[in-house]
Protein backbone atom coordinates (compact mmCIF):
# COMPACT_ATOMS: atom_id res chain seq x y z
CA UNK A 1 0.00 0.00 0.00
CA UNK A 2 1.17 3.32 -0.84
CA UNK A 3 1.79 5.30 2.05
CA UNK A 4 0.50 8.29 1.24
CA UNK A 5 -2.95 6.67 0.58
CA UNK A 6 -5.39 6.27 3.08
CA UNK A 7 -8.27 4.08 1.39
CA UNK A 8 -6.88 1.52 -1.26
CA UNK A 9 -9.93 -0.47 -2.95
CA UNK A 10 -8.18 -3.30 -5.28
CA UNK A 11 -10.39 -5.41 -8.13
CA UNK A 12 -13.63 -5.02 -5.81
CA UNK A 13 -16.46 -7.37 -7.10
CA UNK A 14 -19.53 -6.71 -5.37
CA UNK A 15 -22.67 -8.82 -6.35
CA UNK A 16 -26.12 -9.49 -5.89
CA UNK A 17 -28.11 -12.87 -5.84
CA UNK A 18 -31.41 -12.54 -7.22
CA UNK A 19 -34.62 -14.92 -8.47
CA UNK A 20 -33.58 -13.74 -11.99
CA UNK A 21 -29.80 -14.29 -11.40
CA UNK A 22 -26.87 -12.41 -10.15
CA UNK A 23 -26.56 -8.59 -10.58
CA UNK A 24 -22.62 -7.76 -11.14
CA UNK A 25 -22.94 -4.23 -9.17
CA UNK A 26 -19.79 -3.81 -8.91
CA UNK A 27 -16.91 -5.05 -11.23
CA UNK A 28 -13.17 -4.43 -10.75
CA UNK A 29 -13.19 -1.61 -8.65
CA UNK A 30 -10.12 0.37 -8.35
CA UNK A 31 -9.99 3.34 -6.18
CA UNK A 32 -7.77 5.34 -3.89
CA UNK A 33 -8.53 8.27 -1.38
CA UNK A 34 -5.16 9.96 -0.29
CA UNK A 35 -4.62 11.61 3.24
CA UNK A 36 -6.58 15.02 3.66
CA UNK A 37 -7.93 14.19 0.09
CA UNK A 38 -11.40 14.89 -0.70
CA UNK A 39 -12.49 12.28 -3.61
CA UNK A 40 -15.70 12.33 -5.81
CA UNK A 41 -17.16 9.24 -7.31
CA UNK A 42 -19.47 10.23 -9.92
CA UNK A 43 -22.11 8.29 -12.34
CA UNK A 44 -25.42 7.88 -12.94
CA UNK A 45 -27.74 6.42 -10.66
CA UNK A 46 -27.70 2.73 -10.02
CA UNK A 47 -23.88 2.64 -11.06
CA UNK A 48 -22.50 1.35 -8.23
CA UNK A 49 -21.39 4.28 -6.39
CA UNK A 50 -23.25 3.64 -2.88
CA UNK A 51 -22.69 0.11 -2.62
CA UNK A 52 -19.40 0.36 -3.05
CA UNK A 53 -19.47 3.02 0.47
CA UNK A 54 -21.19 0.37 1.82
CA UNK A 55 -18.83 -2.50 1.07
CA UNK A 56 -16.40 -0.23 2.70
CA UNK A 57 -18.24 -0.13 5.79
CA UNK A 58 -19.10 -3.86 5.97
CA UNK A 59 -23.00 -3.12 5.74
CA UNK A 60 -23.68 -4.75 2.66
CA UNK A 61 -26.49 -7.71 3.94
CA UNK A 62 -24.78 -11.34 2.76
CA UNK A 63 -27.08 -12.59 1.43
CA UNK A 64 -28.34 -11.31 -1.13
CA UNK A 65 -25.16 -9.56 -1.61
CA UNK A 66 -21.82 -11.30 -1.41
CA UNK A 67 -18.01 -10.41 -2.28
CA UNK A 68 -16.62 -11.93 -5.13
CA UNK A 69 -13.24 -10.52 -5.16
CA UNK A 70 -10.80 -7.51 -4.20
CA UNK A 71 -9.26 -5.79 -1.45
CA UNK A 72 -10.45 -2.71 0.72
CA UNK A 73 -7.21 -1.39 2.64
CA UNK A 74 -7.64 1.10 5.28
CA UNK A 75 -4.49 1.97 6.40
CA UNK A 76 -2.78 -0.40 4.82
CA UNK A 77 -5.59 -3.30 6.41
CA UNK A 78 -8.08 -4.88 4.65
CA UNK A 79 -11.57 -4.54 5.95
CA UNK A 80 -13.01 -7.60 4.04
CA UNK A 81 -10.84 -9.60 6.38
CA UNK A 82 -11.98 -8.21 9.77
CA UNK A 83 -14.56 -9.53 12.32
CA UNK A 84 -17.88 -7.52 12.67
CA UNK A 85 -16.69 -6.57 16.36
CA UNK A 86 -13.57 -5.31 14.34
CA UNK A 87 -15.83 -3.84 12.13
CA UNK A 88 -17.97 -1.74 14.55
CA UNK A 89 -15.00 -0.42 16.42
CA UNK A 90 -13.77 0.94 12.99
CA UNK A 91 -17.32 2.19 11.79
CA UNK A 92 -18.06 5.63 13.15
CA UNK A 93 -14.64 6.16 15.04
CA UNK A 94 -12.35 5.60 12.07
CA UNK A 95 -14.71 6.01 9.17
CA UNK A 96 -18.08 7.72 9.26
CA UNK A 97 -20.59 8.13 6.51
CA UNK A 98 -23.76 10.41 5.70
CA UNK A 99 -26.39 9.25 4.27
CA UNK A 100 -28.51 10.41 1.66
CA UNK A 101 -31.67 10.80 3.79
CA UNK A 102 -30.98 12.28 7.36
CA UNK A 103 -34.80 11.91 8.56
CA UNK A 104 -33.97 8.26 7.83
CA UNK A 105 -30.36 8.05 9.75
CA UNK A 106 -32.24 9.31 13.18
CA UNK A 107 -34.41 7.85 15.03
CA UNK A 108 -38.37 9.79 14.92
CA UNK A 109 -38.85 8.82 18.80
CA UNK A 110 -35.55 9.91 20.78
CA UNK A 111 -34.55 13.50 20.79
CA UNK A 112 -31.46 14.59 18.48
CA UNK A 113 -29.36 15.42 21.98
CA UNK A 114 -30.22 12.19 23.14
CA UNK A 115 -28.84 10.68 19.64
CA UNK A 116 -25.98 12.52 19.59
CA UNK A 117 -24.86 11.71 22.92
CA UNK A 118 -25.13 7.89 22.54
CA UNK A 119 -22.70 7.96 19.42
CA UNK A 120 -20.37 10.43 20.91
CA UNK A 121 -20.33 8.41 23.97
CA UNK A 122 -20.01 4.92 21.96
CA UNK A 123 -16.81 6.37 19.82
CA UNK A 124 -14.60 8.18 22.16
CA UNK A 125 -15.43 6.38 25.23
CA UNK A 126 -16.52 9.74 27.46
CA UNK A 127 -19.24 10.14 30.48
CA UNK A 128 -22.24 11.74 29.17
CA UNK A 129 -21.29 14.68 30.62
CA UNK A 130 -18.42 15.66 28.42
CA UNK A 131 -20.50 13.62 25.37
CA UNK A 132 -23.15 16.50 25.71
CA UNK A 133 -20.41 18.89 25.96
CA UNK A 134 -18.90 17.87 22.91
CA UNK A 135 -22.29 17.96 21.08
CA UNK A 136 -22.99 21.04 21.69
CA UNK A 137 -19.56 22.15 20.29
CA UNK A 138 -20.17 20.06 17.20
CA UNK A 139 -23.67 21.60 16.63
CA UNK A 140 -21.85 25.20 17.25
CA UNK A 141 -19.09 24.27 14.51
CA UNK A 142 -21.74 23.52 12.02
CA UNK A 143 -23.05 26.84 12.63
CA UNK A 144 -26.63 25.67 13.91
CA UNK A 145 -28.34 28.36 15.52
CA UNK A 146 -29.10 27.59 19.43
CA UNK A 147 -27.52 24.34 19.97
CA UNK A 148 -29.59 23.93 23.15
CA UNK A 149 -32.74 24.17 21.97
CA UNK A 150 -31.75 22.04 19.08
CA UNK A 151 -31.06 19.54 21.29
CA UNK A 152 -34.24 19.14 22.97
CA UNK A 153 -35.58 18.68 19.06
CA UNK A 154 -37.21 15.37 17.56
CA UNK A 155 -36.12 15.14 14.37
CA UNK A 156 -39.48 16.05 12.97
CA UNK A 157 -39.84 19.15 13.79
CA UNK A 158 -36.41 20.09 12.24
CA UNK A 159 -36.15 20.75 7.99
CA UNK A 160 -33.84 18.98 6.15
CA UNK A 161 -30.86 21.54 6.01
CA UNK A 162 -30.84 21.66 9.92
CA UNK A 163 -30.74 17.37 10.65
CA UNK A 164 -28.24 17.03 7.24
CA UNK A 165 -26.08 19.73 10.11
CA UNK A 166 -26.70 17.82 12.60
CA UNK A 167 -25.43 14.58 10.84
CA UNK A 168 -22.62 15.90 10.02
CA UNK A 169 -22.17 17.06 13.30
CA UNK A 170 -22.66 13.94 14.64
CA UNK A 171 -20.43 11.70 12.17
CA UNK A 172 -17.35 14.26 12.51
CA UNK A 173 -17.94 14.49 16.37
CA UNK A 174 -15.57 10.90 16.57
CA UNK A 175 -12.80 12.79 14.93
CA UNK A 176 -13.06 10.42 11.50
CA UNK A 177 -9.65 9.65 9.24
CA UNK A 178 -12.05 8.80 6.35
CA UNK A 179 -15.87 10.29 5.56
CA UNK A 180 -18.33 8.75 3.45
CA UNK A 181 -20.83 11.57 2.21
CA UNK A 182 -23.41 9.52 -0.02
CA UNK A 183 -25.21 12.55 -1.86
CA UNK A 184 -25.43 14.28 1.32
CA UNK A 185 -27.33 17.63 -0.09
CA UNK A 186 -29.53 16.14 -2.94
CA UNK A 187 -32.80 16.73 -1.00
CA UNK A 188 -31.96 20.24 0.00
CA UNK A 189 -32.63 23.75 -1.68
CA UNK A 190 -29.97 25.42 -3.95
CA UNK A 191 -28.91 27.90 -1.26
CA UNK A 192 -28.83 24.91 1.39
CA UNK A 193 -26.98 22.69 -0.48
CA UNK A 194 -24.45 25.84 -1.10
CA UNK A 195 -23.93 26.29 2.64
CA UNK A 196 -23.67 22.28 3.72
CA UNK A 197 -20.98 21.86 1.48
CA UNK A 198 -19.02 24.90 1.96
CA UNK A 199 -19.35 24.12 5.64
CA UNK A 200 -18.41 20.05 5.12
CA UNK A 201 -15.68 21.81 3.38
CA UNK A 202 -14.17 23.64 5.79
CA UNK A 203 -14.74 21.14 9.00
CA UNK A 204 -13.06 18.31 6.86
CA UNK A 205 -10.24 20.83 6.18
CA UNK A 206 -9.95 21.67 9.98
CA UNK A 207 -10.04 18.26 11.00
CA UNK A 208 -7.38 17.15 8.24
CA UNK A 209 -9.98 14.51 7.09
CA UNK A 210 -9.93 12.37 3.87
CA UNK A 211 -13.54 12.60 1.99
CA UNK A 212 -14.84 10.16 -0.58
CA UNK A 213 -17.88 12.37 -1.68
CA UNK A 214 -20.66 10.12 -3.80
CA UNK A 215 -22.72 12.08 -5.91
CA UNK A 216 -24.37 12.58 -9.41
CA UNK A 217 -23.96 15.97 -9.55
CA UNK A 218 -21.06 17.09 -11.32
CA UNK A 219 -21.12 21.03 -9.85
CA UNK A 220 -20.96 19.45 -6.27
CA UNK A 221 -18.01 18.28 -7.44
CA UNK A 222 -16.31 20.92 -8.82
CA UNK A 223 -17.21 23.09 -5.78
CA UNK A 224 -15.15 20.35 -3.64
CA UNK A 225 -13.08 17.78 -4.94
CA UNK A 226 -9.76 17.22 -5.58
CA UNK A 227 -9.85 14.21 -7.51
CA UNK A 228 -12.72 12.46 -9.20
CA UNK A 229 -13.50 8.86 -10.76
CA UNK A 230 -16.17 8.74 -13.02
CA UNK A 231 -18.23 5.09 -12.83
CA UNK A 232 -20.76 3.38 -15.08
CA UNK A 233 -22.52 0.06 -14.86
CA UNK A 234 -19.93 -1.05 -12.03
CA UNK A 235 -16.71 -0.08 -13.52
CA UNK A 236 -14.73 2.44 -13.17
CA UNK A 237 -13.99 4.30 -16.55
CA UNK A 238 -12.05 7.24 -15.60
CA UNK A 239 -10.13 8.97 -12.58
CA UNK A 240 -8.54 12.43 -12.92
CA UNK A 241 -7.93 15.93 -10.92
CA UNK A 242 -11.22 17.54 -10.98
CA UNK A 243 -9.96 20.94 -13.18
CA UNK A 244 -8.61 18.49 -15.64
CA UNK A 245 -11.72 15.95 -15.44
CA UNK A 246 -13.19 19.24 -16.70
CA UNK A 247 -11.02 20.74 -19.74
CA UNK A 248 -9.80 17.61 -20.50
CA UNK A 249 -12.42 14.33 -20.53
CA UNK A 250 -11.09 11.52 -22.26
CA UNK A 251 -13.94 8.96 -22.23
CA UNK A 252 -16.71 8.73 -24.35
CA UNK A 253 -19.47 8.46 -21.15
CA UNK A 254 -17.61 11.33 -19.38
CA UNK A 255 -17.45 13.23 -22.56
CA UNK A 256 -21.47 12.83 -22.47
CA UNK A 257 -22.28 13.88 -19.40
CA UNK A 258 -20.29 16.93 -20.13
CA UNK A 259 -22.59 17.33 -22.96
CA UNK A 260 -25.97 16.97 -21.03
CA UNK A 261 -25.55 20.44 -19.43
CA UNK A 262 -26.28 23.55 -20.69
CA UNK A 263 -23.10 25.90 -22.13
CA UNK A 264 -23.14 29.42 -20.62
CA UNK A 265 -21.64 30.78 -23.40
CA UNK A 266 -24.01 29.54 -26.01
CA UNK A 267 -27.96 30.26 -24.61
CA UNK A 268 -29.12 28.84 -27.98
CA UNK A 269 -27.68 25.72 -27.58
CA UNK A 270 -29.04 22.41 -27.81
CA UNK A 271 -28.76 19.60 -24.55
CA UNK A 272 -26.90 16.44 -25.87
CA UNK A 273 -28.03 13.11 -25.15
CA UNK A 274 -26.56 9.94 -24.39
CA UNK A 275 -28.18 7.57 -26.17
CA UNK A 276 -29.47 4.20 -25.53
CA UNK A 277 -30.34 2.91 -21.79
CA UNK A 278 -27.97 1.66 -19.35
CA UNK A 279 -27.40 -2.13 -19.69
CA UNK A 280 -28.99 -4.78 -17.33
CA UNK A 281 -25.99 -6.02 -14.83
CA UNK A 282 -27.85 -9.28 -14.57
CA UNK A 283 -26.80 -9.54 -18.39
CA UNK A 284 -23.99 -6.84 -19.43
CA UNK A 285 -23.06 -6.07 -22.64
CA UNK A 286 -19.33 -7.77 -23.14
CA UNK A 287 -16.09 -6.15 -23.67
CA UNK A 288 -16.45 -2.63 -22.72
CA UNK A 289 -19.80 -1.73 -20.95
CA UNK A 290 -19.94 1.36 -22.63
CA UNK A 291 -19.99 0.18 -25.97
CA UNK A 292 -23.87 -0.41 -27.36
CA UNK A 293 -23.89 3.08 -26.26
CA UNK A 294 -20.22 4.94 -27.37
CA UNK A 295 -20.34 6.85 -30.75
CA UNK A 296 -16.30 5.92 -30.94
CA UNK A 297 -17.04 2.19 -30.42
CA UNK A 298 -14.70 -0.37 -32.71
CA UNK A 299 -15.12 -3.86 -33.30
CA UNK A 300 -12.23 -4.50 -30.25
CA UNK A 301 -14.75 -2.54 -27.62
CA UNK A 302 -17.12 -5.79 -27.68
CA UNK A 303 -14.99 -8.11 -27.85
CA UNK A 304 -12.19 -6.99 -24.79
CA UNK A 305 -12.67 -5.13 -21.46
CA UNK A 306 -10.10 -2.15 -22.06
CA UNK A 307 -7.67 -1.49 -19.66
CA UNK A 308 -6.05 1.40 -17.93
CA UNK A 309 -4.71 4.43 -20.08
CA UNK A 310 -2.09 6.69 -18.54
CA UNK A 311 -3.44 10.03 -19.70
CA UNK A 312 -1.30 12.08 -17.39
CA UNK A 313 0.31 10.95 -14.09
CA UNK A 314 -2.68 11.43 -12.52
CA UNK A 315 -5.40 10.67 -15.31
CA UNK A 316 -6.41 7.51 -16.00
CA UNK A 317 -8.93 6.33 -18.91
CA UNK A 318 -10.63 2.96 -19.43
CA UNK A 319 -10.99 3.22 -23.23
CA UNK A 320 -8.91 2.33 -26.21
CA UNK A 321 -8.89 5.45 -27.44
CA UNK A 322 -8.38 7.42 -25.02
CA UNK A 323 -5.27 8.87 -27.06
CA UNK A 324 -7.89 10.34 -29.35
CA UNK A 325 -7.20 14.05 -29.56
CA UNK A 326 -8.60 15.54 -27.09
CA UNK A 327 -10.50 18.37 -29.32
CA UNK A 328 -12.64 15.48 -30.27
CA UNK A 329 -15.97 16.50 -29.04
CA UNK A 330 -18.22 13.97 -31.08
CA UNK A 331 -19.81 12.77 -27.93
CA UNK A 332 -21.06 16.84 -27.40
CA UNK A 333 -18.83 17.21 -24.00
CA UNK A 334 -16.93 20.05 -23.88
CA UNK A 335 -15.76 19.95 -20.18
CA UNK A 336 -16.65 23.81 -19.93
CA UNK A 337 -19.32 23.22 -16.97
CA UNK A 338 -21.27 21.13 -14.83
CA UNK A 339 -24.04 18.77 -14.97
CA UNK A 340 -26.32 16.93 -12.89
CA UNK A 341 -27.01 13.43 -13.62
CA UNK A 342 -30.63 11.84 -13.20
Amino acid sequence: MNAANLLEIHGLHLYFDTYLGTVRAVEGLDLTVSRGETVGLVGESGCGKSVSALAILGLISQPPGRIAGGKILFKGEDLLKKSPAELRNIRGKYISMIFQEPMSSLNPVYRVGDQMVEVIMLHRRVSRGEARKIALEMLHEVQMPDPEAVMQKYPFEMSGGMLQRVMIAMELSGKPDLLLADEPTTALDVTVQAQILRLMKNLVKKMNASVLLITHDLGVVAQTCDRVAVMYAGQVVEVAPTEELFTDPRHPYTRGLMGCFPDPNRQDAELAAIEGTVPDLINPPGGCRFHPRCPRAGDICGKEGPGPVAISDDHVVHCFFARQASDDHSEGGTGKGVAVLG
